[in-house]
């Protein structure tokens, strides 16, 4: 009998167990942090080895533990060198915007304009990668500055325009785009600051006027039926040039999608994640692989403000194993995983004064009660201070 399961299905009966798969092992969707929390990869392991069975960590951009127990010899390493068929790897070009003229409040370079009107005369398509849903991230007053924020989360509200709403993606509140600023009542001047998926679209109608432009993320999709009509649509080439989040950069094959670009590569390097140069390495090499995955031949063009970053280059030079390396020899320099452990202690409450002064007490527990080489950070904020009135 074979099972094909989510993360949970680790946890059935087996009487027999022989083979575990976890497909596209890097995801981090395997990890779950609500009630239980366990990562399904690991668990998967444990599972295999209590079991006696075989356990198979398939990826084409494996996370940074798998990479480094594969060189160190802890699990074996199996290499697909080639593409299935005849397909061939997609060309990768990097294009640098610093040196490229795009007009003010547009993001599609005129090179990768130039490359979508090839491929809409030859009749195939073109996927463009941005990871941001709706139209804009930030509404902005041109007269006194102020920019629209949830009032029950520390983050700003984001516009989606083809529903006429601003949302909140932390707690789902939304409202109607109003046309006056709420601080101070000036009439027409909220403006859209910033690209989402739909902004982009909006870009490639005016561009190519008859394109049948199309958008797949998980605000345009309602139940997996609308998702797999999506999906026909394109594979079936009623849509031109498709638009689309993180739900389009991996585990779809497209046969007429030649050419794919990226419109922000630099978005996933910003923040404080220690992981943040592994999640974008993955992310751009498996949305680069949608192109190009039969017989015609595929490229990959990748804006970026920062072509000499360790990923970008990685990426230009399909040199895996060399960003792997230096992201390796980084996380050794700080103790980071999986060279060392990290441990996050989430206080939550509706008082921020009575957490940090909480927080502060188990940092005073901690040091009169344990002599163990560790270093405690905070207490602080969290990267979303607040959601849903709790801090």
């Amino acid at each position: 009998m074979r099972v094909i399961g989510a993360r949970s299905a680790l946890f059935l009966p087996f009487v027999d167990l022989g083979l575990i798969i976890v497909d596209e092992e890097h995801d981090g969707s395997y990890k779950q942090e609500e009630v239980v929390c366990y990562h399904a990869r690991d668990m998967a392991v444990m599972r295999g080895h209590m079991a006696g069975a075989q356990v198979v960590l398939a990826s084409a951009t494996p996370s940074l533990e798998t990479w480094l127990n594969a060189r160190t010899g802890k699990y074996g390493r199996i290499d697909l060198n080639e593409r299935f068929g005849n397909a061939l790897l997609p060309k990768v070009e990097i294009l640098n915007l610093k040196e490229q003229d795009i007009t003010k409040n547009t993001f599609i370079s005129s090179y990768l304009r130039d490359e979508i009107e090839n491929r809409l005369w030859q009749g195939q398509q073109s996927l463009l990668f941005l990871n941001r849903r709706g139209y804009a991230p930030v509404t902005l007053c041109q007269a006194c500055g102020f920019q629209i924020g949830c009032k029950f989360c520390d983050s700003r509200l984001v516009q989606h325009r083809l529903r006429n709403i601003l949302m909140c993606h932390q707690c789902g509140r939304s409202e109607i785009i109003p046309s006056t600023c709420p601080n101070c009542h000036t009439e027409g001047q909220l403006k859209a600051v910033g690209p989402g998926v739909e902004k982009i679209a909006q870009e490639c109608q005016i561009l190519f006027p008859d394109a049948r432009v199309g958008i797949l993320s998980s605000d345009n999709i309602e139940n997996v039926m609308n998702l797999q009509e999506t999906f026909s649509k394109l594979a079936s080439g009623e849509i031109d040039i498709v638009i689309g989040t993180q739900l389009v950069s991996k585990g779809h094959n497209f046969s007429n999608i030649t050419l794919v670009g990226v419109i922000d590569a630099d978005l996933g390097l910003q923040g404080s994640d220690l992981r943040a140069s592994e999640k974008t390495f993955q992310s751009l090499r498996q949305v680069s692989g949608r192109a190009g995955r039969y017989e015609k031949l595929g490229k990959a063009i990748i804006q970026t403000y920062s072509p000499d970053h360790p990923v970008i280059m990685a990426i230009a030079e399909g040199n895996d194993d060399a960003f792997w390396e230096l992201e390796a020899q980084a996380r050794r320099r700080a103790q980071s995983p999986p060279y060392g452990k990290m441990i996050a202690l989430i206080l939550s409450g509706p008082s921020e004064r009575e957490l940090f002064d909480l927080g502060q007490k188990l940092v005073r527990i901690w040091k009169c009660s344990y002599q163990i080489d560790a270093q405690i950070f905070g207490p602080a904020l969290a990267p979303v201070g607040k959601i849903r009135k709790r801090f």
